[in-house]
């Protein structure tokens, strides 16, 4: 069975037990404090298992991209090495939120599996959970009398908790869960060696292929589990695995899944696949990371150097460094595969097919800027190696230095130093590793306490749209904890706090009552609870207060939200369709706006584009907002939908004329009230991708009197009253003569000095040397050494230039003693800038090197004078 038809059966198959088909929910979770990415299939229904939220249906499933690669679930290291572990894995799953429990989700699962899937039940084998005394849990006796009616008991094997207990996280939901294994040795295997001795043994043939999880309690803060009011089912099933078994293969990469993917790369690098260990794990790497980046970035999400972007760029650069060390693949590469990634699932995952020309240009941008570091790394290793002399192991924190700081691969320093016939102090290098870890432990630890329940109805609603101040009552509060201190998130009934959402930044404000006044610091969304942060909590928490919303931040910040809309429209005007929203940040002082662009923008094109803008302002065009609108007929209407966003069956439509966006942000009742819109910069962020930032209302009136001012100010300095062009292009050509006057002058001393200097050398050793110091600049200086070089027979000239802020050593050695006497000036230069406290390098004949401390000059010279005595 194709891959392609495997989903489909899975997904026609609960839509006939009464099952919602929804779609994969983005990649990269925007709301989740807890998790950078979707790590499992339940993670976009998380609020309803906490009961903050409402599904559309009881009974759900769907297929589900995941991303392993950070936090408590990281499988990056183990990618590669085995046959069956990935970064980016889709996982196939059913719930039921208190509707079914495990009478059906075992009997489906069974029914699915062995009739329509038609996997032997001779191959199978299921666990239940054997209990915890210290969570007071007993075995999972209601799963094992289930499990009883469909498959021989011989076959039913107890689990602990690490093994058959789903947790969420520390706190929140939890519960038993029954695994479902498949044996797929060859039948002389299954019958020398038992099965049930394998599983859960990291045994590749032997593997875990769906696990039912049954959610019946809620862990607390202290550890303690207490019943769930409603009880849920949660399901996960690896794809990929389940396209092993059903395919008959050993490997996940042997599938339909990987191996169009693996021909093309065997066609790209020469390799094949199979012909060996290091070459095998080098192409599963390669094509199990492509998936993982190229759906991260399909979805929005684009390398870079802190939270997830870092992710992203780590799992490509783990992708590129195996290309490079393993297949001999020096130049971009990747992103030739993406096309045949686009043929296979951009059937089912549509975004692969919009978003094509982002994410291959993303890919190759980073490719190449990747493989010139690997270049850098790779002579800056060369270079400490030469330095370290005979101590032949290269230190721990240099090796974590350049892993760090230049994403130079640990695996490529120890193949370098081995090279050399060098060790590296692994101690020294995990130790670092350790440290960086406890440092990112602490930055993003965040401890809480259980909800404090007030009001357990459950109606915490927002009225930010049409309110910022209003009466409410607290239904919730917790203590939480991280590396700036201790403070409290509240729940309101209702409130009238915008959370941050979509690039907008969270309203401030205050909660009074006649006794207190308490300010709200922040408002974020986190599982569709708005929470407000405050660093006191209430006296009486049981008080009604009245909530204000700081207004004037929030319009400011509502005017740059409508003036990003228009933005957005007069960029597709002038650059094209193409152009599509990639990021935004959108705040009172100003807004920022990433999008999709393969060029610089030209400054007409940013003058038509912020013309278009505020004409659209002066038309005072005003909100037309259709709240709770199927998204169908959103889309019907125009409205853009942004990739990498979720989308439930209702949205919020906004409209400025022929601007129409889903959005779920505050704005302007009229375009108007912008005032005015004023673009600061533009940008490149990655490859293909532009930023504009800009500035309205006040602060663009503001930046328009500075500007002003300092025209007026050039003016006055310029002595002119109105042509300052005309006055500053006379200062630029009174410039220009002066500065051939002065290259003219230069020369002239330069040839002065080098008559002097070619008077001076003396012969050492055989050899025309001379060691000399100057007040030329480093330019004249080396230009110099290197005439004289070409005029005299064997010389070896060093100059050093008699600056005190930047000093200089230049060596020139004629070719010849460079090839007899196996001198080279690039080390020499580098021994002997010591003394300046520089360091420098270049070619055997010529070399260069800068410093800090001049009045090392006269020992540096003399120490080259010693080395050719």
């Amino acid at each position: 069975m194709k891959s392609k038809d495997i989903r489909k059966e899975f997904l026609h198959f609960f839509e006939t037990k009464g099952h919602l088909i929804v779609d994969s929910a983005p990649i990269v979770l925007k709301d989740d404090p807890t998790l950078m990415f979707n790590n499992s299939g339940m993670a976009q229904f998380k609020e309803f298992f906490l009961g903050n939220g409402t599904p559309k249906s009881n009974r759900i499933a769907d297929t589900q991209k995941c991303l392993r690669v950070s936090g408590k679930h990281n499988d990056l290291d183990d990618v590669g090495k085995d046959t069956y572990h990935h970064t980016m894995f889709e996982m196939l799953g059913n719930w039921s939120f208190g509707d079914y429990f495990k009478k059906e989700a075992i009997a489906w699962a069974w029914e699915l599996l062995t009739e329509k899937y038609g996997i032997s039940k001779d191959q199978i084998y299921v666990t239940v959970f054997e209990g915890d005394k210290g969570d007071g849990t007993s075995l999972d006796e209601e799963a094992l009398e289930l499990w009883k009616q469909h498959i021989a008991e011989d076959r039913i094997l107890y689990g602990n908790k690490k093994d058959n207990f789903w947790e969420m996280g520390d706190i929140g939901p939890c519960g038993p869960c029954s695994e479902i294994h498949v044996d797929i040795r060859p039948e002389a295997d299954r019958l020398a060696v038992d099965g049930k001795t394998l599983v859960n043994m990291d045994h590749p043939q032997v593997i875990e292929i769906w696990n039912l999880v049954f959610m019946q309690y809620q862990r607390k803060a202290d550890g303690s589990l207490e019943s769930l009011p409603a009880r849920h089912i949660d399901t996960g099933m690896g794809f990929e695995r389940l396209a092993m078994v059903l395919q008959g293969k050993s490997s996940n990469y042997d599938t339909d899944v990987f191996q169009p993917t693996i021909q093309k790369l065997e066609e790209i690098s020469g390799v094949k696949y199979g012909a060996a260990e290091k070459t095998d794990i080098a192409i599963r790497v390669v094509v199990d990371h492509l998936r993982a980046v190229s759906f991260a970035i399909a979805d929005g999400q684009l390398p870079s150097n802190t939270g997830a972007g870092y992710v992203i760029r780590r799992i490509l650069r783990r992708a590129i460094s195996y290309g490079y060390r393993f297949l001999g693949l020096k130049e971009p590469f990747i992103y030739k595969l993406y096309p045949i990634l686009k043929a296979e699932m951009g059937d089912f995952f549509p975004e692969l097919v919009k978003q094509e020309t982002i994410v291959t240009g993303v890919i190759r941008e980073e490719e190449a800027s990747f493989l010139r570091t690997i270049e850098q790394g790779l002579n800056r290793l060369n270079q400490i190696i030469e330095q370290l002399g005979d101590s032949k192991m290269v230190p721990g924190d240099v090796v974590f230095e350049l892993y760090d700081t230049f994403g130079f691969p640990a695996d490529l320093s120890r193949i370098v130093a081995e090279d050399h016939g060098f060790t590296i102090d692994e101690a020294g290098f995990e130790a670092e590793m350790a440290k960086q870890k406890e440092r990112s432990k602490k930055a993003t630890a965040l401890v809480t306490d259980d909800w404090v329940i007030l009001d357990d109805k459950g109606n915490e609603t927002s009225i930010a749209y049409d309110h910022t101040e209003a009466e409410v009552n607290i239904t919730r509060y917790r203590k939480v904890k991280n590396k700036k201190g201790e403070f409290f998130q509240l729940v309101f009934n209702q409130t009238p706090f915008y959370a941050e959402s979509g690039g907008q930044i969270g309203d401030t404000g205050s909660i009074s009552t006649l006794n207190e006044t308490i300010e709200v610091v922040d408002t974020k969304k986190e599982n569709n609870l708005v929470i407000h942060f405050v660093e006191t909590l209430p006296e009486n928490v049981n008080a009604i207060f009245n909530a204000k919303v700081d207004t004037e931040k929030r319009n400011e910040t509502t005017k740059n939200h409508s003036a990003t809309h228009l933005m957005h429209e007069a960029l597709r005007e002038v650059l094209g369709p193409h152009v599509e929203q990639k990021g935004s940040y959108v705040g009172d002082d100003y807004l920022r706006f990433d999008f999709s662009h393969f060029s610089k923008m030209t400054d007409e094109e940013l003058a038509i584009v912020e013309q278009k803008v505020n004409d659209k302002i002066a038309e005072a065009l005003p909100l037309i907002e259709k709240r709770d609108c199927e998204m169908n007929e959103a889309i019907a209407e125009g409205a853009m939908a942004l990739f990498g966003e979720k989308y439930g069956d209702k949205v919020r439509v906004i409209r400025f004329g022929s601007s129409v966006e889903l959005c779920g942000g505050t704005h302007v009742k009229n375009t108007a009230d912008i005032r005015l819109f004023r673009i600061l910069s533009e940008s490149s962020t990655a490859a293909g991708i532009r930023r504009i930032e800009a500035i309205t209302s006040n602060k663009a009136i503001e930046a328009y009197k500075d500007a002003e001012k300092n025209y007026n100010d050039v003016l006055a300095a310029l002595k002119t009253k109105n042509d300052a062009v005309k006055a500053v292009q006379h200062l630029l050509d009174e410039n220009a003569e002066l500065k051939k006057q002065l290259e003219s002058f230069v020369a002239q001393q330069a040839a002065a000095e080098k008559a002097t200097w070619k008077a001076a050398i003396k012969e050492v050793n055989g050899i025309n040397f001379l060691a000399v110091k100057t007040n030329l600049d480093t330019n004249a200086a080396k230009q110099n050494a290197i005439d004289l070089t070409k005029e005299i027979e064997n010389a070896f000239i060093v100059v050093g230039t008699n600056d005190a802020v930047k000093p200089s050593i230049t060596i020139s050695i004629a070719k010849n003693l460079v090839d007899e006497k196996g001198y080279n000036a690039g080390q020499i230069v580098k021994e002997i800038a010591k003394h300046i406290n520089g360091g420098g390098g270049g070619q055997p004949f010529l070399a260069t090197a800068g410093g800090k401390e001049v009045s090392g000059l006269d020992t540096a010279l003399k120490q080259a004078e010693d080395f050719v005595k």
